[in-house]
């Protein structure tokens, strides 16, 4: 007689489940109502919808991939700094107060 597996699968809980993040921004809402980050994502996926489509000219994807690049690197700057900055808020713990250092 073959063994019987367990399966992995199981019911999720009441606040198990992730809230579903909110759909990008189009660059026009971004540019009106977003973050630099926001702006910088939508237009990396304006971008690389560019440089994917079979009818953008030859002469026109150098500039856009080389743009691409660019808007990548830009957004990975942008989180870079925003991880630091987080991780200076941690470390800059209030110190008890001492009435007697003034």
């Amino acid at each position: 007689m073959a063994a019987v597996r367990r399966s992995p699968l199981r019911a999720v809980a009441e606040g198990e489940i992730p809230p579903v993040p909110d759909p990008p921004k189009t660059i026009t809402q971004a540019a009106e109502h977003g973050t630099t980050r926001e702006l910088m994502v939508a237009m990396r996926a304006r971008i690389a919808k560019a440089v994917e489509n079979e009818n953008t000219p030859a002469r026109d994807l150098a500039a856009l991939s080389k743009r691409l690049i660019e808007v990548v690197h830009d957004i990975e700057a942008l989180d870079a700094r925003a991880e630091q900055e987080a991780t200076k808020r941690d470390d800059a713990r209030d110190e008890a107060f001492d009435a007697s250092a003034i």
